[in-house]
């Protein structure tokens, strides 16, 4: 369970980064709108992993023999893509015209890309959920309620208390992912 609640605050780092960046930039982001995008991304954050364990499942008899090696690459790849971006994370303080734009989340289109791209890490984590065989309605729920709760907090906080939480967020995120990668590897190999 442990191991559900920290992929869960993982995987909501992206979209935590961007409701903080939405309620910096956005004006108007009042508390329904607030919990309209958390909800979003709440909500494709639970689709996400049970979409990869699908796909995984599917796929397991095929890639058992090294299926270990390949859900701690999955979880490295998109913990390390996290890392990285902790990195390049600009002060959403200073926003453009075109990133007030982008971060919308007013506009239904742009809540829908958002909660897609901010998703797709979800989905290789449902895969690598297929590979040790996890309860994937358990940890699906999990991940989608802490990524609504933190998104409307994000939202609140960008209104607030701006970027200052955004980079640590990410890279929070990013090492943790990888941190489980490492222990299903490990697990495997030590067995």
């Amino acid at each position: 369970m442990l191991t559900y609640i920290l992929a869960g605050l993982a995987l909501s780092m992206d979209a935590f980064a961007v409701s903080v960046s939405s309620g910096m930039c956005v004006s108007g982001l009042t508390f329904a709108y607030a919990v309209r995008t958390a909800f979003a991304f709440g909500l494709f954050q639970f689709l996400m992993p049970l979409a990869g364990y699908a796909a995984g499942t599917t796929f397991a008899a095929a890639i058992e023999s090294w299926d270990h090696w390949l859900a701690f690459v999955l979880l490295a790849v998109v913990g390390g893509k996290m890392v990285f971006e902790s990195f390049s994370v600009q002060d959403p303080a200073t926003c453009s015209d075109d990133e007030r734009h982008k971060l919308n989340v007013l506009d239904l289109r742009v809540l829908l890309v958002l909660s897609i791209a901010t998703s797709i890490d979800a989905l290789a984590v449902g895969i690598s959920y297929s590979i040790i065989r996890a309860p994937i309605w358990m940890a699906s729920s999990i991940i989608g309620l802490i990524t609504f709760v933190l998104c409307f907090l994000g939202c609140e906080f960008g209104k607030r208390i701006g970027s200052r939480l955004e980079r640590w967020a990410e890279l929070a995120g990013g090492i943790t992912l990888v941190g489980i990668g490492l222990k299903i590897l490990l697990d495997h190999l030590l067995a």
